[in-house]
């Protein structure tokens, strides 16, 4: 690229961005709305949508003046439409009303929903070819061949969100991405990482959520307490980024300042370091390929002092090792794994099951589901069916 065009690029990058924030009220969308409403003269907010949270969906869309909020429960329509009234916003709900509102047109789609319920919306918003930034991992696990399959036909481009593969993405070398040797995944250690295996037999769910250095939801602090989340993300990168999956390690580093690492052939160590705030990478991304200002507390490196890594704990910590072996035997195994995991960490925060069997029942469903490649939405749909259905009767043959 020459400079005029590095500078066309960059002017580019300064115009007004009109985007959509799928899962608005999550974590990662009242994270990115933060950053929106600080640069009103950046961004034109287009739809923000929600699953049932009204409430805080009509705040946010007072704040941010979308032509369209979309709340996924339908029952929540008219709860929804009396908070918005004399805004001059749409109001809308239902599953469908949902993914027609990720085809609009608009320059970026945040997609922030949680989980398997995502995919449908998110890949609605690739096949429109807009800029999708990627924090539900979940995509990328339960049909990743088909979501890249469709970026290319689409010409949609993928921006990591999750603050390691965002790390990643802004250390890696494209150019040079023949000489990368690996790319490591640190990994917080999350609430239980000092943990013995009899302590963590009697965790509760409150003590699970309760991460040591991220805000996050139920859901994700869980997979982050079994470490099942980096074993989401391994699989994630390797879609991600053009390296093989025995090439991609995990390292945990409990002060959250490393947030990966990418080796090269020269010996060279690439790493990306920020405060465990959310609104670094996402900020990285809604101003991609320029920076924007953030309020994010600054690192102080001297303060701080040293930093230790370590490697995982395979016995305390098994899901690594199960989203490696669903890696190894392909799309339809990463389903299952991911549709299990949704599954128990649920069963375990209903207290219908203990900590550590949300990986045996992961592990369970692994062998007791016959995975099949997911080439379309219905095959994915039938696979994660059936798997959860799988999984919901081992939660009761244990509880």
């Amino acid at each position: 690229m020459t400079v005029s065009e590095i500078a066309e690029t960059r002017t580019q990058s300064t115009a007004r961005r009109r985007i959509t924030i799928l899962g608005a009220t999550g974590s990662i969308g009242t994270s990115t709305a933060d950053l929106v409403a600080r640069n009103p003269d950046a961004f034109d907010v287009a739809v923000l949508t929600a699953h049932r949270n009204v409430t805080d969906l009509a705040a946010l869309a007072r704040d941010l003046r979308p032509e369209l909020a979309i709340v996924a429960d339908e029952a929540c329509y008219g709860e929804l439409k009396e908070a918005l009234a004399g805004t001059g916003i749409e109001a809308a709900a239902g599953a469908e009303a949902l993914i027609e509102s990720a085809r609009e047109p608009v320059d970026m789609t945040v997609a922030g929903i949680v989980g398997a319920a995502g995919l449908d919306a998110t890949l609605a918003a690739i096949q429109q070819g807009t800029v999708v930034a990627l924090a539900n991992k979940e995509c990328l696990v339960c049909a990743g061949d088909l979501v890249i399959e469709e970026c290319a036909r689409s010409g949609a481009t993928l921006l990591p969100l999750d603050s390691e593969h965002n790390a990643i993405f802004q250390v890696f070398e494209t150019e040079n991405a023949a000489d990368v040797e690996k790319l490591i995944l640190t990994a917080s250690g999350g609430p239980f990482r000092t943990w013995t295996l009899a302590e963590m037999a009697q965790a509760t769910s409150e003590q699970a959520v309760a991460h040591p250095n991220w805000d996050m939801g139920r859901k994700i602090s869980v997979d982050s307490a079994t470490m099942m989340n980096k074993g989401l993300e391994l699989i994630e990168a390797a879609y991600l980024f053009p390296v093989a999956a025995k090439d991609i390690d995990v390292l945990v580093h409990a002060q959250s300042v490393v947030h990966s690492l990418v080796a090269y052939t020269d010996g060279s160590m690439l790493a990306q370091l920020g405060p465990p705030d959310m609104r670094v990478p996402i900020a990285h991304a809604l101003a991609w390929p320029a920076r924007m200002k953030t309020p994010v507390e600054r690192l102080d490196l001297a303060a701080i002092g040293s930093l230790d890594f370590a490697l995982p704990d395979n016995e305390r910590f098994p899901a690594i090792a199960l989203a490696r072996r669903a890696l190894e035997l392909g799309s339809g195994s990463t389903a299952v794994l991911n549709a299990a995991n949704e599954v128990a960490v649920q069963s375990f925060l209903d207290n219908l099951i203990g900590f550590l069997d949300i990986a045996t029942l992961v592990e369970n469903a692994l062998e007791q589901v016959v995975a099949r490649p997911v080439q379309s939405l219905e095959d994915f749909r039938a696979l994660d069916t059936e798997a959860r259905a799988v999984t919901e009767s081992l939660v009761k043959s244990v509880s």
